[in-house]
């Protein structure tokens, strides 16, 4: 992991033009954080974080990234916090009835209409990418493309429900955390990274208000989604309408779970992407990737036409595909609705070919 550095969550800055909303859901109120303008009718990038984050501990370190200058040059972004996951939220009072994961779900149309949005494209991590997948399932048209890291479609089976009653008895929620987020090889390599986001997650999170998240995150429904068949279950499956690049790191715990999920989607509108040398947090540890990867996954839904692509065109000489069409019959449309096309497109990328699995080792 030679490109891992040492996060300072710290000194990780907002942008001056932040603008923070405290918005009324039917659910509760969630605390929003608005970042740029919005551009006409193109959709805004909407983060959601996992269990022991915030968005700026979760996304700030992606999005302050050199690279993605260019990406929110083009789209403003909307960072949603969890109910009481926000830095400095006051505990909820006793007997308060956290939302379930549908719920809060069920939150964002709210944030959209309250600030006069029309769509997103999402961008979540482990619980954040359950409930923004639980969002485009439910509404879809809001959702225009998703970005999910570490995304787990399955309800919790009674196995692990036991395990984390059990480790919720001998082990302090830090340590439930860490390990959520981190796989073993990681936790014993990567200390300067683990040690930073123990002391975020036990100074800079309400303990009472995360165990409040994470126990609606363990008491999550299964997603019931299933890959449509031609001539089968083409017009009846559950399944996301928007195109979706899952993300997952080789070291990541939730390797399996995004596998899974990559099975169940249709592969037509869906890409696999294994990042190697990355653990749990691939957003953090591997932005310059994961930007790469998001330009290109912007690209083929016919936004940024002409964004430079050149980490990812090398790695793609060392990727590992499978046959199918990168761009949804929806993305075609975003082409011509925009005006955008595929003009400026990246010498080597056809974005009617595109790969729906790529491990990146560059």
């Amino acid at each position: 992991m030679d490109e891992l550095q040492d996060v300072q969550l710290t000194e990780i800055k907002p942008l001056l033009n932040d603008k923070e909303h405290d918005i009324e859901t039917a659910f509760g109120v969630v605390h929003v954080t608005m970042r740029g303008t919005p551009k006409g009718n193109r959709p805004v990038i909407l983060t959601y974080h996992d269990i022991g984050l915030n968005h700026k501990s979760c996304f700030n370190a992606f999005f302050n990234f050199e690279d993605m200058q260019e990406i929110t040059h083009h789209f403003a972004v909307c960072h949603v916090d969890a109910p009481g996951q926000q830095e400095g939220a006051p505990p909820f009072p006793s007997g308060y009835q956290y939302p379930s994961m549908d719920e809060l779900a069920e939150m964002l149309p709210a944030v959209l209409t309250h600030l006069n949005l029309k769509s997103f494209i999402g961008i979540g991590l482990g619980a954040g990418a359950y409930v923004l997948s639980r969002c485009a399932l439910s509404h879809p048209d809001l959702v225009e493309g998703l970005v999910l890291i570490n995304v787990d479609p399955c309800a919790k089976g009674w196995i692990d429900w036991a395990a984390s009653k059990f480790s919720g008895w001998t082990t302090n929620i830090v340590d439930i955390v860490l390990a959520h987020h981190f796989g073993h090889e990681e936790l014993q390599a990567n200390l300067d990274l683990i040690q930073t986001y123990r002391l975020h997650i036990a100074q800079d999170i309400n303990q009472d208000n995360l165990q409040l998240f994470l126990t609606s995150y363990n008491s999550r429904k299964d997603l019931e989604i299933e890959r449509p068949v031609v001539g089968v279950n083409e017009m009846t499956a559950k399944t996301l309408k928007c195109p979706a690049l899952l993300v997952v790191g080789d070291n990541s715990p939730a390797v399996e779970a995004v596998v899974e999920c990559n099975s169940r989607l249709d592969p037509t509108k869906t890409t696999l992407l294994k990042m190697a040398d990355c653990g749990g947090l691939p957003q953090v540890v591997q932005p310059g990737k994961l930007t790469e990867a998001f330009k290109y996954f912007v690209q083929g839904m016919g936004y940024m036409p002409a964004a430079s692509m050149t980490r990812l065109m090398r790695s793609r000489s060392h990727s590992s595909s499978s046959v199918g069409s990168g761009e949804s019959s929806r993305s075609r449309s975003h082409a011509s609705t925009h005006g955008e096309g595929s003009a400026g497109t990246p010498e080597g990328i056809d974005l009617q070919a595109a790969p729906q699995t790529m491990e990146v080792s560059c």
